[in-house]
């Protein structure tokens, strides 16, 4: 039976309105880092000011994301959705006309909140327009070929406008789009909600907001500062207000966070991997993308152009994981997909071990890694969307979005310092090296490159850099052979999708057994 079988061409072309918010999402996450240098000189943005315009968007999503999700479980979903296009609109315009540089966080912020109702809507109008679990998993892989598509011409895009237009051009691209959701939006989406919640709990969401924010702050600070008091205490109080907030929901009749989501081994494995994936994909590839520009010595373009084919290999193993999950259970295809990865990225791991090939076996390495991630990623997705009622899709959506958002913070504190760790245990600097030099070559390669050292200095450092790009890779290995072996428990019992009943007769329990 094909998804078109079961599912309605109105469907189809509502996915084509969800795709829109997703793709400018992804977009708007990646122009940024092009636009920055422009707006910093004509808003005058010292370096703390540039970091909060970077990272105050990431942190108002990740924070809020538990809670829209809920929220659009109660008000509606496609309600949620729209309010939070408009939001985002016209946010986007006062960002494009910032004049000062608190007004631009300011306005980032705010585009923060307003993309926090945007991925957990769609997730849960998707569950609910494509009650078909094969339909639904084509879905889902569209769903997330559209925001890896967004991050491959993202700087393309935004390279283009930047060199046509003034640096808020880059924000004022987000408009039409989200226009378009707004008009096509109440015509071609269904709404849905969960009839049966209650009220939303206000204190259970400052508690979110206490536990995610301060967690995030904290392994941002230390991948960025290293080891210090304050990333610690951040870190500490996010873990201790997780704990308070856990114990809430347990309470609660009507909790803000639904914990009986996990009482299957498949929801949590599909969060784990989630978490997992983005830990290891966020710290390997910034150390790749300052590899190729400042050992294998390629410009800004030229990196872009080079990164291209992994997105374009993750968005086309994404497609093909459904596909697959039809003939073969799905437990298989992912961790097949995660053994592949581990294989490639020991290989990596090689490389940095001296066992040399350069740039052509680390970028294939790599290559292979990202199909090999994106299997289980967009099975995962699938599986957690749609093993949960379709009246608490929205949450679910909710903590897919959150666990990979804890994931790339994850990934740049635990990868990012282990690299940092190794190239300060390998680097062997000739003897003779001025001071100032060699302190700036143990601060890291960003600052040793800046220093412009002596040839022989400079060697020394990318191949210290290099060894610690392995050591990163084969750590991520690692984490991904141990998710594979998850995968092969957290899944057994879930079956191909071609064995999943009629859509018409199965219920949750049919399409995950209890205790799978």
């Amino acid at each position: 039976m094909t998804p078109t079988a079961t599912t309605g061409r109105r469907a189809w072309i509502g996915l084509a309105v969800l795709a829109l918010p997703t793709l400018l999402l992804s977009l708007d996450m990646s122009v940024l880092y092009l636009a920055l240098p422009a707006l910093s000189a004509d808003l005058g943005l010292g370096p703390t000011a540039q970091l909060w315009a970077m990272d105050v968007y990431g942190f108002m999503i990740a924070g809020f994301l538990v809670t829209m999700g809920t929220l659009g479980d109660r008000i509606g979903r496609r309600r949620l959705l729209l309010i939070g296009g408009a939001a985002f609109g016209v946010a986007s315009v006062a960002a494009a006309f910032s004049s000062s540089a608190a007004m631009l966080i300011a306005t980032r912020a705010l585009l923060g909140v307003a993309g926090a109702t945007l991925m957990p809507s769609t997730l849960g109008l998707i569950r609910t327009m494509f009650p078909d679990p094969r339909a639904r998993g084509t879905a889902i892989s569209i769903w997330m070929s559209c925001f890896m598509g967004g991050m491959t011409v993202g700087p393309l895009v935004g390279g283009v406008l930047l060199e046509a237009f003034w640096w808020g051009a880059a924000f004022l691209m987000g408009v039409p789009v989200m226009v378009l959701l707004l008009v096509l939006g109440p015509v071609l989406l269904p709404e849905s909600r969960d009839t049966g919640a209650g009220r939303l709990d206000l204190a259970s969401v400052a508690l979110s907001l206490g536990a995610v924010l301060p967690v995030v702050h904290g392994l941002k600070s230390l991948a960025a500062d290293g080891l210090h008091l304050g990333g610690v205490v951040a870190l500490t109080v996010g873990l201790g207000v997780g704990v308070l907030f856990v114990r809430r929901q347990l309470r609660l009749d009507d909790p803000l966070l639904d914990l009986g989501l996990f009482r299957h081994r498949a929801p949590a494995g599909a969060l784990a991997i989630g978490l997992g994936g983005g830990v290891v994909m966020a710290g390997t590839f910034l150390l790749l993308t300052l590899w190729l520009q400042l050992v294998a010595g390629l410009s800004v373009l030229t990196v872009g152009l080079v990164l291209a084919p992994l997105q374009a290999a993750m968005v086309v193993a994404s497609l093909l994981a459904p596909r697959l999950a039809r003939s073969i259970r799905p437990a298989r295809v992912m961790a097949a997909g995660l053994l592949i990865a581990a294989v490639l990225l020991a290989v990596v791991g090689l490389l940095g071990a001296g066992a040399g090939g350069g740039t052509t076996v680390l970028l294939g390495g790599f290559l292979l890694a990202s199909v090999g991630i994106a299997l289980p990623v967009a099975l995962g997705t699938d599986l957690l969307v749609g093993s949960v009622p379709e009246e608490k899709a929205g949450s679910a959506g909710a903590l897919s979005e959150t666990s990979g958002e804890l994931g790339i913070a994850l990934g740049f504190a635990t990868l990012g310092s282990l690299a940092t760790a190794v190239y300060r245990g390998a680097l062997a600097l000739p003897s003779g090296t001025p001071a100032p030099v060699a302190e700036a070559a143990r601060t890291g390669l960003t600052e040793a490159v800046a220093a412009a050292p002596a040839p022989a200095v400079l060697d020394a450092v990318r191949a210290a850099f290099t060894t610690g790009l392995g050591a990163a890779a084969t750590g991520g290995a690692l984490v991904f052979a141990g998710l594979a072996a998850l995968a092969l428990v957290a899944f057994a019992r879930v079956p191909t999708t071609a064995a999943v009943p009629d859509v018409e007769t199965a219920d949750v329990d049919e399409l995950v057994p209890a205790g799978a």
